[in-house]
């Protein structure tokens, strides 16, 4: 039997065809004619009205393929509000916030409120300026940033520092729309910009409209594992063109306009493959179906375990919020007995669990000072031997050893949710058959 991972990438056909052209024609650099489409295509997107297609009774995952090869013939209903909205293509999610915290003036000694229940990436890049992250708890409904405590995060650090946060960094858990009506209130109270981190939320909508369109930036990830792929990539929503071309200035080395090389910043290296762009080309023309596959396995998974005792399934508040379900997540409950439970964390991890890690440092170490309970570990186990692939949620950054000079301001809710969550196969590989084989194996390793 094959392996069930979380996300797997999933080519819609089309890939080829865009960077076929791109060798044909020798663009074979970070710009060109699918890097200027592909950004085009994003921003039709992202500023679109909910197209409310329906693919609920295809059969997964055989029929996710291209129900319209051209991207340029969809999208085309979107909002006038968001009519100015441009879209930067770049070299990751990361590079995104880094461009974004950049233009809106971060700089050393400055301080940037960031959600702590997320990836690493959401935060290095306030580091990588010299500024500080202020790390700020979750609230259990949508596992993002507590309104409540945002607020008093602002007036605290303003008592302390007599200085107001340079910008909020709000993150779109797992790609669940956080409370960002109330997150906006607060941050035009104060006048501090919003970043919207939503690397995981691409299609995800609040109140209809496309996460990462609220505030002043949104930030996408087109890495290997998320909805849609250009092998690794990202792109940042900018509220007008000439912000726009801000961005591209910093992501280009910012030269300036001279016949030879001047520089008066410092700029950088973070411009999209014309090549990469033509896989992200053909993966728009599956975004639509990518999507709503998430839902379809969603609604798998909650039916399958809604009777179960001890797991619950993490699901849209209500009707306002729409997540993709990039990953679905259970949480289960501190007292649920898995079976090898007394055996979790005997040994060192010697590898990353989840997702392409790449490099990892091993440490030899079983233990750190927090993790997940012994019975979410023990599961992970047991699906890991029966070839399924999951994950516990990520480690809140106020635990991370490498802030923990970092002001922050909790409730406990994102350390309990890390220490119960756990994360499920929900890739467009994953079928019908594969759902129910995980939940049942989830089921059978219930201690009864």
């Amino acid at each position: 039997m094959e392996r069930k991972y979380l996300c797997l990438a999933h080519m819609s056909g089309n890939e080829q065809k865009y960077v076929q052209e791109a060798f044909d024609t020798n663009w074979v650099v970070p710009l060109g004619p699918n890097v200027n489409a592909f950004e085009k295509e994003l921003a039709r997107f992202c500023k679109s009205k909910p197209n409310n297609i329906d693919f609920s009774n295809e059969v997964y995952p055989q029929s996710i393929q291209a129900h319209n090869d051209n991207p340029d013939e969809l999208w085309n209903d979107g909002y006038k509000e968001l009519e100015n909205k441009e879209v930067v293509a770049l070299c990751s999610g990361t590079s995104a916030i880094h461009l974004a915290l950049i233009n809106l003036g971060v700089k050393a000694g400055d301080e940037v409120l960031c959600q702590s229940f997320t990836f690493c990436a959401s935060s290095h890049p306030v580091m990588y300026l010299g500024a500080t992250p202020v790390f700020v708890d979750s609230e259990a409904d949508t596992w993002n940033m507590s309104p409540e405590l945002l607020e008093r995060a602002i007036k605290d650090r303003i008592e302390k520092t007599s200085r107001k946060p340079k910008a909020i960094i709000v993150v779109y858990l797992y790609g669940m729309p956080a409370k960002i009506k109330e997150i906006i209130e607060i941050a035009e109270r104060y006048s501090i910009p919003i970043v919207e981190d939503a690397a995981e939320g691409l299609g995800s909508r609040y109140n209809g409209q496309v996460i990462g369109t609220f505030g002043e930036y949104g930030v996408m990830s087109f890495n290997g594992n998320k909805m849609i792929t250009t092998s690794g990539g990202g792109a940042l929503i900018c509220p007008n063109k000439e912000v726009k071309e801000r961005i591209m200035f910093f992501a280009t080395q910012a030269r300036e306009a001279f016949p030879y090389y001047q520089h008066e910043e410092i700029g950088y290296n973070y411009r999209l493959s014309n090549i990469c762009a033509g896989i992200g080309r053909g993966q728009m023309t599956v975004l639509d179906e990518h999507i709503a596959h998430h839902k379809y396995l969603a609604n798998l998974y909650k039916e399958g375990f809604k009777d179960v005792k001890g797991i619950t399934f993490h699901n849209n508040p209500n009707e306002e919020y729409d997540s993709n379900f990039w990953l679905n997540t259970i949480t289960l409950n501190k007292d649920l007995k898995v079976i090898g439970q007394e055996n979790a964390y005997n040994e060192a991890i010697a590898g990353a669990v989840g997702g392409a890690a790449g490099v990892v440092h091993s440490t030899g170490k079983a233990h750190t000072d927090c993790e997940p309970n012994t019975n979410v570990e023990a599961m992970r186990m047991a699906l890991d031997k029966l070839g399924i692939e999951s994950r516990p949620l990520w480690k809140p950054m106020h635990l991370q050893p490498v802030y923990k000079n970092s002001p922050a301001y909790i409730n406990g809710i994102s350390e309990e949710l890390f220490k119960t969550g756990l994360c499920l196969p929900s890739g467009p590989m994953i079928s019908d058959e594969d759902a129910r084989f995980i939940i049942e194996s989830i089921k059978q390793s219930i201690v009864e």
